[in-house]
């Protein structure tokens, strides 16, 4: 029997992945209790021998087209089926399908993945929206986790992948994960600065906007259609306070309308 039938049948009776170092105890502790010509000359092999005889099954499995293939991941190596045998496979399964993994949950754990450890509030920088209920659903599935808190004010939580995360998309190690260090080299968007009311720098922008073009509307009216009554004009002092009402209404409704955009754009946890 050839050692890459060997592995397999391993792999086929396993329940987890098997690491080459466990494989490798198993043909020494073979060639102890079941001494053979066989299983001696199995036993001196290297762990560089076992590797040859894992990638010879797999090519086989390839050239064979068969349904099976071995995966690497950073448990060891494991048969699998392959992807383009899903749709037969999953029909032997007469549970609930698993539900699939949102666009807003999948953006999420690509910020995880490439940024961690990293808090909740630097996810939302990076996307823009809140997590609350993405971040929820990530840990129900066990593909991110708690890593410790930060150092910085308020010692936020801080989240990183799982192995299951790894074994999901069939990596070895995040340094599997395509242009890692490109994106690792990106910065962190800012949040725009906030003024003493607690309105964002936009928002008092397009209310001073907003603000001069309702204080040039009374000037426009007052030249279209003059005075009926002269000398019957606000106080300077009145019509002062009106303009800063107005430009206090303005500034309202735009803080408010843009609390809604931000509650619009915010993931529920339906949505995962």
């Amino acid at each position: 029997m050839e050692l890459h039938r060997v592995i397999e049948a391993l792999l086929f009776a396993s329940d987890k992945p098997l690491q080459v170092k466990r494989i490798h105890t198993v043909l020494k502790s073979a060639a102890e209790n079941a001494q053979s010509e066989v299983t001696m000359a199995f036993s001196s092999l290297s762990e560089k021998d076992i590797r040859k005889a894992i990638d010879k099954l797999d090519r086989c499995y390839e050239e064979a087209g068969c349904g099976l293939t071995v995966l690497e991941l950073q448990e060891g190596y494991q048969l699998r089926t392959r992807p383009r045998a899903a749709p037969w496979v999953r029909e032997l399964f007469d549970g609930p399908k698993p539900a699939r993994i949102s666009q807003p949950a999948l953006e999420t754990l690509a910020v995880v993945a490439y940024r961690q450890p990293i808090s909740r509030s630097e996810m939302e920088a990076v996307r823009g929206v809140a997590v609350d209920g993405v971040v929820a659903s990530l840990l129900e599935r066990r593909l991110i986790r708690i890593a410790g808190r930060s150092e910085g004010p308020g010692r936020p939580l801080l989240y990183e992948t799982t192995p299951e995360f790894l074994i999901e998309f069939g990596l070895r190690s995040l340094k599997d994960l395509p242009n890692a260090d490109e994106l690792r080299r990106l910065s962190t968007p800012q949040t725009p600065p906030e003024n003493p009311n607690g309105v964002s720098a936009q928002a008092a922008a397009a209310s001073s906007a907003e603000g001069e073009s309702h204080a040039d509307a009374p000037a426009d009216a007052a030249k279209a259609k003059p005075s009926k009554a002269k000398g019957k004009a606000k106080p300077k002092a009145e019509a002062q306070s009106g303009g800063v009402a107005v430009a206090g209404e303005e500034t309202s409704a735009i803080h408010s309308s843009d609390t809604e955009a931000r509650s619009a754009t915010t993931d529920s946890p339906a949505e995962q």
